[in-house]
């Protein structure tokens, strides 16, 4: 999985904070009914609300690894317009579009609307 350089230099710096706080975020992660999937859409959802880039490129690949599906994820952001606002929604979807692209998968298709 990948990981961002000030992240590995902070393990190699910190390592027993960051195994403590491996450990701490596996009993948050245990300590409750959510399956994984769930949890990793839960804090999507968190990580877009704080306006994290990390924090949601990286909650997007833990979603995809435990089943997401892109449009599960997409729908996910869209849910945020109305608690978050259009600017960290918009700004949110294009975190998500960067690590959805790298897992090659294609952009959303428009809905054709039926003619009568």
């Amino acid at each position: 999985m990948y990981l961002p350089k000030t992240y590995e230099g902070f393990i190699q710096t910190y390592p027993e904070i960051q195994k403590q706080y491996q450990e701490l975020g596996q009993s948050c992660r245990e300590c409750g009914p959510l399956d994984a999937k769930a949890q990793n859409l839960v804090k999507l959802g968190i990580a877009i609300g704080a306006n994290s880039r990390g924090g949601v490129m990286s909650s997007v690949r833990k979603a995809l690894a435990a089943g997401a599906t892109p449009e599960e994820i997409r729908h996910c952001v869209l849910m945020a317009l109305t608690l978050t606002g259009f600017p960290n929604m918009i700004v949110s979807m294009g975190w998500v579009s960067e690590v959805l692209d790298q897992s090659k998968d294609p952009a959303p298709k428009k809905k054709s609307q039926k003619k009568k």
